[in-house]
C-alpha cells in the first residue's frame, strides 16, 4: 500500500529509539556551529520554499478511505461506527483522525532528513493543560500515540494544516488563516534558535505554565478563554470524579456504565488488565512505586475516548486508598506501532514494547510529565498508562476567534519546537529556519493546499458512509 520509504540525507540526526547513541559520557558531541553549518547547507539541497509543496500525485496516492479503513484492523467492531462519526462531522474532526493519511502524505515529501523525536500528530487539538508533579497548571503536547523519530517537518505540516482547518472551521477568513500559519511558524524558528543556543541541560527545564501564558496572551479574548478552560481543569481531579463517574457499591465503589462510551469488563479481561496493572507497578519510578501501592484495585470499565483512539482498548481504573474518598483514577490506552515507523524503518520491528514507547518519548518530548506514566502488557496487547483525572483541559476551538487563535496558534508553535528542541537536531534545524520569513511563507503555501485536500478527503469519507463502504452512527 505505501511507496517505498524515502531515504534521508547523509546529515540524519536520529534520536536512539533505546538511547544507545547517547549512552556514553566519553562520546564528543559535533561543536554547536558546525551543526549549524550543516544545517543552513541543507537549503542548497532542499529549498526551504520546497517544504510549500503539496500537489497530490497524479498515481500513486493511496485511498484515504482505504488507509482508514487498514487503520479499523483490530479495534472493537461495535464502536467503529463511533469513531467514523465522529471524524464524518466535520473536515476538522477527519483531520484530528486521520493521521495515518497524513503520515502517508508527508512522509513523501521534501524534506531536510534532520530526525529528532516528533509527536506523530501535532494537530492544533493535541496541545493542552495538565498538573505537573508540582502540581501546577502547565500546557504543552498531550498526546504521544504516535509519538517517534522523524522528520520535525512532518509535526510543523500536520501542526500548521490543522490552524488553517481550524481557522475556517470557526469561519475565520483566508488571510486570517495565513495570518495564524505564520505566527505558528515564527513562533516555532524563533524558539528553536533560541534553544539551540542554549546549554543542552537547560533545555530540559523549559516550560509554559497556564498562569503565564493567560498573563501574557495580547488577546484578551484567549486570556478570557484560557482562564476559563484553567479553571475547569484544576477541577478535573480524581476526588471530584467520584459523584459523576462512581456509585456505591457494597462497603466500596465502582464505575458508573454509561453505554456505548462506559461499559463492564468481562471478568476474564478484568483479571488479565489487573495483572497488567501489577507490573505496570514496576515500570514507575521507586517513589510513586511505593505511593501507588498503597491503593487497592477495586474496578475497571471500558471507557471511549479522543477520535483517532476510538475503538482501541481503553479502560479507566479506580483505585481506592484508606478510605472510600481517597481514590486514583488510572486509564489504560492500548497502543500500537507509530504510523509514523514504516517511514522510518520500513516494515521491520524496532520498540519491543509500545506502551514503552509512547512513554519514553512523551517524557522526552514534554519538560514535565505525569509522575505515574507506565506500561504494562494484557494478553497479547500493549498499554501505557496514566492518570485519568489529572488536570487535564484544553483551549475550546470553537470559542476562540480569529484574532485569538492567531495568539494561541504562536503558543503551540512555540511549544513544538521546546519539544523537538529537548531530543536532538536542534542547532541543524535552526540553521536551516534561519531568520527570515522564507519557512513561514512555504508553511502558509502547504496549510493552505492541505486543507484543500483534507476537505477533499472529508468529503470523500462522507460519500464513503453514504454508500455504506463505511458504517456511521
Amino acid at each position: 500500500m505505501s511507496r517505498p520509504v524515502v531515504e534521508p540525507h547523509e546529515h540524519v540526526v536520529i534520536a536512539g529509539a533505546d538511547g544507545s547513541a547517547y549512552a556514553s559520557l566519553r562520546r564528543r558531541p559535533q561543536p554547536r556551529a558546525e551543526r549549524y553549518k550543516l544545517g543552513r547547507e541543507l537549503r542548497k539541497r532542499v529549498p526551504r520554499s520546497a517544504l510549500g509543496q503539496w500537489r497530490p500525485p497524479a498515481v500513486g496516492r493511496p485511498d484515504p478511505v482505504e488507509l482508514i479503513n487498514e487503520s479499523h484492523q483490530g479495534r472493537l467492531d461495535w464502536l467503529i461506527p463511533v469513531r467514523v462519526a465522529r471524524m464524518a462531522a466535520s473536515p476538522y474532526g477527519f483531520l484530528r483522525g486521520t493521521a495515518v493519511v497524513m503520515a502517508e502524505d508527508v512522509a513523501h515529501l521534501p524534506s531536510t532528513g534532520i530526525t529528532p523525536v516528533v509527536c506523530g500528530d501535532a494537530h492544533l487539538g493535541n496541545f493542552g493543560f495538565y498538573a505537573s508533579p508540582e502540581r501546577d497548571l502547565v500546557i504543552d503536547l498531550n498526546d504521544f500515540d504516535e509519538a517517534h523519530p522523524g522528520g520535525w517537518e512532518w509535526d510543523l505540516r500536520r501542526l500548521v494544516a490543522s490552524i488553517w482547518v481550524a481557522g475556517r472551521h470557526n469561519k475565520a477568513s483566508e488571510q486570517d488563516c495565513e495570518s495564524a500559519v505564520a505566527a505558528c511558524v515564527a513562533a516555532y524558528r524563533a524558539e528553536v534558535r533560541y534553544l539551540a543556543d542554549q546549554p543542552l541541560l537547560s533545555r530540559s527545564y523549559q516550560r509554559l505554565t497556564v498562569d503565564s501564558l493567560a498573563a501574557d496572551a495580547s488577546d484578551e479574548h484567549l486570556r478570557a478563554e484560557v482562564t476559563r478552560a484553567a479553571e475547569r481543569a484544576r477541577k478535573r481531579t480524581s476526588d471530584r470524579a467520584l459523584p459523576r463517574f462512581t456509585e456505591a457499591h457494597g462497603e466500596t465503589r465502582r464505575i458508573v456504565e454509561e453505554p456505548p462510551l462506559i461499559t463492564r469488563v468481562p471478568d476474564e479481561d478484568a483479571d488479565a488488565l489487573a495483572s497488567g496493572l501489577d507490573q505496570y507497578l514496576n515500570t514507575l519510578a521507586p517513589h510513586w512505586r511505593r505511593v501507588l501501592g498503597g491503593y487497592t484495585l477495586v474496578d475497571i470499565a471500558h471507557k471511549v475516548v479522543g477520535v483517532g483512539s476510538v475503538g482501541l482498548r481503553a479502560y479507566v481504573a479506580l483505585l481506592e486508598g484508606s478510605s472510600p474518598d481517597d481514590v486514583v483514577l488510572l486509564q489504560l490506552k492500548q497502543a500500537r506501532r507509530s504510523v509514523l515507523a514504516r517511514y522510518v524503518h520500513g516494515e521491520s520491528a524496532w520498540h519491543a514494547h509500545q506502551g514503552q514507547r509512547v512513554v519514553e518519548y512523551q517524557q522526552a518530548l514534554q519538560t514535565v510529565s505525569d509522575p505515574l506514566l507506565g506500561w504494562m502488557t494484557a494478553g497479547d496487547r500493549q498499554y501505557y498508562v496514566r492518570q485519568f483525572r489529572n488536570m487535564k483541559g484544553t483551549v475550546a476551538l470553537d470559542s476562540i476567534d480569529a484574532a485569538a487563535l492567531d495568539d494561541y496558534a504562536g503558543v503551540v508553535g512555540h511549544l513544538l519546537a521546546k519539544g523537538h528542541s529537548r531530543t536532538s537536531g536542534a542547532s541543524m534545524i535552526a540553521g536551516y529556519v534561519g531568520k527570515s520569513t522564507a519557512l513561514d511563507e512555504a508553511m502558509c503555501q502547504f496549510a493552505s493546499a492541505y486543507a484543500d485536500q483534507t476537505e477533499a478527503d472529508h468529503e470523500a469519507l462522507v460519500k464513503a458512509v453514504a454508500n455504506g463502504r463505511l458504517p456511521s452512527d
